[in-house]
């Protein structure tokens, strides 16, 4: 039994030294983590990450795998989503599927969603983090009611890069080295952009109509988006609010009239217009800001993209720091 146990020691830090390998690789620095920026990792605040800090430091970690999916018409795609993380810092092979590609397509299964999760945590010590838009904030959420065990107790671990399901329904915890059920999993962060109840009724999606704005404790942060006067996603003021059903941080966030709910992915100029760029680097959920810095011309999706973008460097410099931990890997 103690060389068992010693396997699984081994097995699990010989797959965090991989995933520390991987972030390394796929961000174009030197994969080593040394004593210095380890330090300096786990001295960043994340709640206040620099611009700075994500290129000093962060890009010299392991980051979480970041998940985007577009809604249902396939030509609005999360691909400028994809462009603007890769631009403010994040690195771009983290953004991508085994396939090359950078957005989901939302009619996909929660199931394998939630299989692909784990497959992913397992081998990387990281869960993925969620970002839906329209219908893909649907499937976020059903996601995470899957991972609560709404839909039944065995969720098989799903293999991306094969696309096929394992004959197995648990995966060995990289936290623990314990074997654990996929049923409980925790997102760190997941987003829901513009997504509604009436394409729920127009698509069939009955199941998810009780579900849609309650966030389980499958979550550790999630964000919801609304647009109002929103006629494809059926949202008006007043609409109703997402809530936690337990644990969960929740937040909603209403976006200005003059966002468009097909033009919500676009946020890729957002990046390069220094006055925007500036703006983003510097917001910080909750504090008294002006919706657009007054000498940018264009600043239409510069609310949820710095949200998202304050997030998930938040959440990288968390998932970071506790792999860094002595015992954060093992």
């Amino acid at each position: 039994m103690s060389c068992f146990r010693a396997l699984i020691r081994g097995l699990v830090a010989f797959a965090f030294a991989l995933a520390v390998v991987d972030a390394g690789a796929t961000s174009g620095t030197d994969p080593a983590i040394g004593d210095a920026t380890t330090q300096r990792l786990l001295a960043l605040d994340p709640a206040h990450v620099s611009a700075s800090d994500v290129r000093d430091v962060l890009a010299h970690a392991p980051a979480p795998r970041i998940i985007l999916i577009q809604g249902s018409v396939a030509f609005v795609n999360m691909e400028p989503f994809a462009e603007f993380l890769v631009a403010m810092g994040y690195p771009a092979e983290r953004l991508k599927d085994p396939d090359g590609t950078v957005s989901r397509s939302s009619f996909g299964s929660s199931t394998e969603l939630a299989g692909t999760l784990a497959w992913y945590y397992e081998r990387e010590g990281m869960v993925p983090l969620l970002i839906g838009h329209s219908q893909g904030g649907m499937l976020v959420m059903r996601t995470l009611h899957e991972l609560n065990g709404e839909f039944g107790q065995d969720i098989p671990v799903w293999d991306p890069v094969s696309r096929a399901a394992l004959p197995r329904t648990s995966i060995v915890d990289p936290r623990t080295g314990a074997q654990r059920p996929i049923v409980g999993l925790r997102v760190p962060y997941a987003a829901a952009i513009a997504t509604g109840k009436l394409m729920r009724v127009m698509l069939g999606q009955w199941t998810m109509l009780p579900l849609l704005r309650k966030v389980p404790d499958t979550v550790d942060d999630f964000t919801g988006f609304t647009l109002e006067w929103d006629p494809i996603a059926g949202s008006f003021p007043g609409a109703e609010p997402y809530v936690a059903t337990g644990t969960a941080h929740v937040r909603n966030v209403t976006l200005p009239a003059s966002y468009h709910h097909i033009d919500l992915p676009n946020a890729a100029p957002l990046a390069t217009n220094r006055a925007t760029r500036e703006w983003i680097d510097h917001y910080t959920p909750g504090e008294d800001v002006a919706t657009a810095p007054p000498e940018a011309r264009d600043a239409a999706n510069l609310l949820h993209a710095a949200d998202i973008w304050y997030s998930v460097r938040k959440h990288w410099c968390l998932e970071a720091q506790r792999l860094a931990q002595p015992r954060g890997g093992a």
